[in-house]
């Protein structure tokens, strides 16, 4: 069976071996192992009182030590930044990677630390218009022909270096907002209960709003998800996704998690359908 699938990886610059020299030493490991993007959580103040390196300066190591994979953020909450650095430093990355760079974005959540840094803290309502405001001012800066400032030089990727915007799949906010730009890095939270896996149905319909929209490439991307225990369950869920029209698998690799676990892990190459 042929896997049309592309396999990244999630690995976050915090933790015990989470420093950005490390993490560009295990993106190359993991170019070499078959894997198809490297992307990279965005905090400033990461859980469980663990160390917390930038994730630019990471990404940039990262587009150094690397040739050929995908890069970017998963996710940059926009509304604890500012945009217009955020269009900076993505189109930087994206001249370093020779156009290789997306820019996964969210609204950043109630309980992440980095709220603490912005006083005082905006609703959810606030962020996700705040979002929406910050995404138009980045695409302004990264055109060519915008009115008004603009970056110099743009971004390598035209018309603009891909946004995926995250968020429930299940809400509709979030889904009409990923409709509007290039791609979508959503999960699934159903009401009264814990994180849950994206379905090869939510899939489906995120498919075909997309197709009803007239955005045939738009980018389907379901990550968060840490590997199992049960290699066949993975296989099958992979499969599944992959039917339903998934363009990117992104597996997450825990902080953390012991190094040489993530070692192996991120060697070992993607559980990719038909392995």
């Amino acid at each position: 069976m042929t896997d049309t699938m592309r396999y990244g990886l999630a690995i976050s610059p915090a933790g015990p071996w989470g420093q950005p020299g490390r993490i560009a030493e295990l993106a190359a490991l993991a170019e070499r192992s078959g894997w198809d993007g490297v992307f990279c959580e965005d905090y400033l103040v990461f859980y469980d009182g663990l160390d917390c390196h930038d994730v630019w300066l990471t990404l940039a190591l990262v587009a150094q030590a690397t040739e050929r994979v995908t890069l970017g953020t998963m996710v940059t909450p926009l509304p604890w930044r500012r945009a217009a650095t955020v269009a900076g430093q993505a189109a930087t990355l994206d001249h370093l990677s020779g156009g290789r760079a997306v820019l996964g974005v969210g609204i950043g959540s109630d309980d992440d630390l980095d709220a603490a840094l912005v006083e005082p803290a905006p609703t959810a309502k606030e962020r996700a218009q705040q979002l929406d405001r910050g995404l138009d001012q980045i695409d302004r800066l990264w055109s060519a022909g915008a009115d008004g400032p603009a970056l110099r030089p743009p971004p390598v990727q035209r018309p603009r270096i891909p946004v995926w915007v995250g968020g429930a799949i299940t809400r509709p906010g979030p889904r009409a907002r990923a409709l509007r730009w290039d791609g979508s890095c959503l999960y699934r939270i159903p009401p009264g209960s814990g994180w849950e896996d994206v379905t090869p149905a939510d899939v489906e319909a995120l498919r075909s709003d997309a197709e009803a929209l007239g955005k045939p490439g738009f980018t389907i991307a379901v990550g968060g998800r840490p590997r199992a225990d049960d290699r066949a369950a993975d296989l099958r869920y992979l499969d599944g996704l992959r039917s339903a029209g998934t363009d990117w698998f992104v597996e997450y690799v825990p902080p953390q998690l012991p190094y040489q676990e993530a070692l192996r892990r991120i060697e070992g190459g993607p559980l990719s359908v038909g392995t």
